[in-house]
């Protein structure tokens, strides 16, 4: 059996340490984004800086980032170089689902609260539902 080089964790204490289940780590590896650096029997073996990784894949897919995207904005596959353009992007649809998310839930606290007698016939209410209308048929024709 090869001897376990030091700052190495095998496949079970990465996923232990990193609360991913290790299918989740084996696929990770599948798609680029973590490579082991060699077996101890059956047993993956990680260098100590996938955690390190792996937290940065965590930050990337809360940001809303897909595995292929994250596995793109690394320069030259280096996780110190990161596509900062990708980054910018990412930041500018962020802007905008928070501003429309922000319309939504005024619309829905103003509609909690309207005097109308029901909300079909709130002015504001019956604009918001004109509003998803035209969402949902921009969706449909993209």
């Amino acid at each position: 059996m090869a001897k376990v080089k030091k700052n190495t964790l095998d496949i079970g204490e990465v996923a232990k340490l990193s609360g991913l289940p290790a299918s989740t780590l084996r696929f990770y590896e599948e798609k680029g984004l973590i490579e082991s650096v060699g077996r101890h029997g059956l047993r993956r073996i990680f260098d100590a800086n996938v955690l390190d990784l792996l937290s940065l894949i965590s930050l990337g897919r809360l940001a809303g980032f897909s595995l292929d995207e994250i596995n793109n904005m690394f320069i030259n596959g280096s996780y110190s170089k990161i596509n900062r353009q990708l980054l910018s992007s990412k930041a500018d649809q962020l802007d905008e689902t928070i501003t429309r998310l922000a319309a939504i839930r005024d619309g829905l606290r103003h509609t909690i609260s309207c005097p109308a007698p029901n909300h079909f016939e709130c002015p504001k209410f019956k604009k918001m539902l004109r509003i998803a209308n035209k969402q949902v048929r921009r969706s449909a024709k993209g």
